[in-house]
């Protein structure tokens, strides 16, 4: 087994690896590889909760992924860390939450998202994810997984500060045995060949990004189909640009109305759905299927400016529904049984946990967390053991005009605290998903229940926080 370590890499990161790996190598090496679940993981892009045909999407068609759905267990109350991508990818890779790992906002943050009229400044946070941090990747590599990341990482930093853009925070440094297409870049120059992304080389020109991303993670199942390993195919679509193939921008170019803002969206989603198909169909012909889990799900809610994503309030960039509701579907055959729905509130935390114990990784009760583990849930428990979910986010988004904030849930009731003016919202989401609907002055006592919870979560976390605006003369 073998490791490559940067020089800069921390002390502490170093030892806690060399820990793990004596901890782990004797039930490595005593268990048969064949019978350790191997996990692919796919995150797409700015995918909303409304942008497939199984969530109620009347003008998308995504065959693929209602199928998958039907064969694993489908959760309708799933959500995304922050309401953009960086910090929502920092998350599901460490398991703790972004105000905790003082990464808030998408990378890198800037002045120009701050509005000119703004009562509070952003408050201060890292634009990479610093190596001390050990990664699921590592603690699984360590236990003798081989890992392979694809697509958008998004958390290595951009411009000229320390640290910002060094390699030594793209996924190879990060645990990842193979890493291609992952670096600083939030979305891509294009999605057709040639790409303009340093570590995906020209193949064929005009090949479509999604396409070319299921092929590099089709030759990592096939050079990995006899041994455990762990996938992240983490697409780049269905982000900005909008570009799709020829035919499906055709097929799409007439179907508006409520479920797309953008027909181009449409034809993405469809596209990214037969990328989705082609993993699929590998792991069938492998033989794979059987003793594989797979999660599907995205890194925020859809962008408004194409994504339709009514019921839900808003969108992207927003600590409404639209902004933080996901998708996920999970198939694991023999463990979770096939059309199952769960309405039990998740978070992107919750995959660290959740992969380590079914990794059956040595320790993983000792691992710092801000999730909890879901494999109760995958065999058929109804609930799990924690009364909220938390959210913050201090930071404005380019492209909205969103007040900066924190959030809680807490079973089914959700309270936004607004920062520039400590006001709270609050709603009920079982019968309000919508958030039409106010109760923060119909129900005072709940309200002050819920923020005081909110607080005692921000400073045990050491949430970063906005700073009032200088007002010169």
């Amino acid at each position: 087994m073998f490791f490559r370590f940067s020089e800069s890499m921390h002390v502490e990161k170093i030892l806690l690896a060399v820990c793990l790996l004596l901890v782990m190598s004797g039930w490595a090496l005593a268990e048969e590889d064949g019978k350790r679940p191997n996990i692919v993981f796919v995150m797409i892009d700015d995918l909303g909760w409304m942008d497939l045909a199984c969530q109620g999407n009347p003008l998308v068609e995504t065959p693929h992924i209602d199928h998958f759905a039907r064969e694993g267990l489908r959760f309708t109350d799933a959500y995304a860390a922050a309401p953009v991508c960086s910090p929502t990818r920092a998350a599901v890779i460490t398991g703790l939450a972004p105000a905790r790992l003082q990464i808030t906002n998408h990378i890198p943050d800037q002045p120009r998202f701050t509005p000119k009229d703004a009562l509070l400044q952003p408050a201060t946070m890292l634009n990479w994810l610093p190596a001390e941090h050990v990664t699921i990747a590592e603690r699984l590599q360590a236990a003798g997984y081989r890992t392979g990341f694809f697509g958008k990482w998004h958390l290595a930093g951009r411009g000229k500060a320390e640290g910002e853009g060094n390699p030594v925070y793209y996924p190879e440094n990060q645990g990842f045995d193979i890493n291609i297409g992952g670096c600083t870049l939030g979305g891509p120059p294009t999605f057709f060949d040639p790409y303009r992304i340093h570590n995906l080389p020209s193949r064929t020109e005009g090949e479509y990004l999604p396409d070319r991303m299921a092929d590099e993670a089709i030759t990592f199942l096939e050079d990995n189909q006899d041994r455990p390993f762990m996938l992240m195919l983490w697409n780049y679509t269905v982000h900005w640009p909008m570009e799709a193939p020829g035919p499906l921008l055709e097929k799409y170019k007439s179907r508006t109305g409520p479920g797309l803002n953008d027909t181009r969206y449409g034809a993405m989603i469809e596209a990214m759905d037969q990328s989705f198909g082609k993993l699929l169909a590998k792991l069938d012909e492998l033989g794979l299927r059987d003793n594989t889990l797979v999660i599907f799900t995205s890194d925020n809610g859809g962008f408004s400016g194409v994504a339709d994503n009514r019921p839900l309030r808003a969108g992207k960039g927003y600590l409404y529904e639209g902004g933080i509701r996901v998708p996920l579907m999970v198939r694991w055959p023999g463990v979770i049984e096939p059309g199952r729905e769960s309405a039990e509130p998740v978070i992107s935390m919750d995959f660290s946990p959740t992969l380590l114990e079914i990794a059956g990784v040595s320790g993983r009760q000792q691992v710092a967390s801000d999730g909890t583990s879901l494999v109760g849930l995958f065999q058929g428990r109804q609930h799990l053991r924690r009364d909220a979910i938390y959210f913050h986010y201090p930071n404005y988004a380019w492209h909205g005009d969103n007040r900066l904030g924190a959030a809680i849930r807490r079973g089914a009731y959700k309270l936004i605290r607004n920062y520039d003016d400590q006001s709270v919202e609050l709603y009920n989401l079982v019968e309000d998903m919508s958030e039409k609907e106010d109760l923060a002055a119909a129900q005072p006592g709940l309200a002050h229940s819920l923020d005081r919870q909110l607080g005692r979560w921000l400073e045990k976390t050491g949430a970063a926080m906005p700073r009032p605006t200088e007002i010169r003369p």
